[in-house]
């Protein structure tokens, strides 16, 4: 093309491009607006609150208002925090049951979703499916209901059901022993459906060649998925465990707080369930804010550490 042909192209290419980058964003502006909705929630109910974090260095009285002249302590509530008699059995006892369940809730999936796709009938495996996620979209309001009489030491049916067997009727939701592993179990019966969903998503992204190749080798089912198909759902193993470390403060506040009571305060009171306690019943609420700030300061110093591991080991950023 002669140079001057060129320089009459250029303006004509520009025009047209940004025509099309008009186009494209009238055609994207009702996405902006489905957006917006989602957007302003945010604003208000995560950011907006923030404001409240000045609470943890004051002596809080609500009558003076939250800009109003109250007494500033500085970091006396951070101090006597850590000084509260059962500030450790707090962290620990949330650190086991987050501990437990991210171990839990990441084993049983992965063995759940290679049973289902062992199914030959698409029918049944949807079934299956269908069941195991169901669970997922209820509250836990609900399934504290539920579960509750489920577990009664004298009238529910799997104590019925261990005493028929000769066995002696376990107090679940009342010995302070067995309490943090009935939480852990029924939160993998809850949730554990949502893991199987993204590990069968998985399975259906490795190449089936793969598997005829191992089949030719003379690799059995069982060498099929050693070599095959655990090596080929890794990845997203390694994504749902690191990015689960932002959950390790997280035990599960609706589900502890649904189910708990006084007698199993010494190994099912988490740090949630004490700032609430210590803000809405007792009024305390310059310490309880200190307390959900400091949780609220490790949990995202993880979730920083989970989101860099999940971009350096399992490729997955989300900038």
């Amino acid at each position: 093309m002669p140079q001057s042909a060129k320089q009459m192209a250029g303006p004509d290419l520009n025009r047209r491009l940004d025509h099309k980058h008009k186009s494209m964003r009238i055609s994207q502006f009702p996405l902006y607006l489905m957006v917006l909705p989602g957007m302003i929630l945010v604003l208000i109910y995560s950011y907006v609150p923030m404001g409240g974090i000045i609470i943890a260095f004051q002596n809080f009285i609500p009558a003076k208002g939250l800009f109003g002249d109250q007494e500033w302590v500085g970091w006396k509530n951070f101090l006597y925090m850590f000084k509260l008699p059962n500030f450790t059995s707090l962290l620990f006892n949330t650190l086991y049951i987050a501990i437990l369940k991210i171990i839990v809730n990441m084993v049983f999936p992965i063995f759940v979703s290679l049973l289902l796709n062992e199914l030959m009938s698409n029918r049944l495996k949807k079934v299956f499916q269908t069941m195991v996620y169901f669970p997922y979209f209820l509250s836990w309001v609900i399934i504290a209901g539920v579960m509750i009489d489920m577990l009664s030491p004298s009238m529910g049916l799997v104590n019925k059901l261990i005493g028929a067997l000769g066995g002696t009727p376990v107090y679940f939701l009342g010995d302070p022993k067995v309490f943090p592993y009935t939480m852990v179990v029924t939160d993998l019966w809850k949730s554990f459906g949502f893991g199987t969903v993204v590990y069968l998503a998985a399975l259906t992204n490795i190449d089936p060649t793969l598997y005829e190749a191992a089949s030719i080798d003379g690799a059995g089912r069982w060498k099929q998925t050693l070599h095959v198909t655990l090596p080929g759902i890794l990845p997203i193993v390694v994504l749902m465990l690191t990015l689960s470390l932002g959950n390790i403060l997280n035990a599960g506040f609706e589900q502890i707080f649904n189910f708990y009571s006084p007698q199993v305060y010494e190994t099912g009171d988490i740090i949630d369930t004490f700032v609430y306690r210590l803000g809405i019943i007792q009024a305390r609420y310059s310490l309880a804010t200190a307390v959900g700030l400091c949780k609220s300061l490790v949990s995202f110093i993880m979730i920083s550490v989970s989101y860099y591991l999940a971009s350096r080991y399992a490729d997955y950023r989300i900038f």
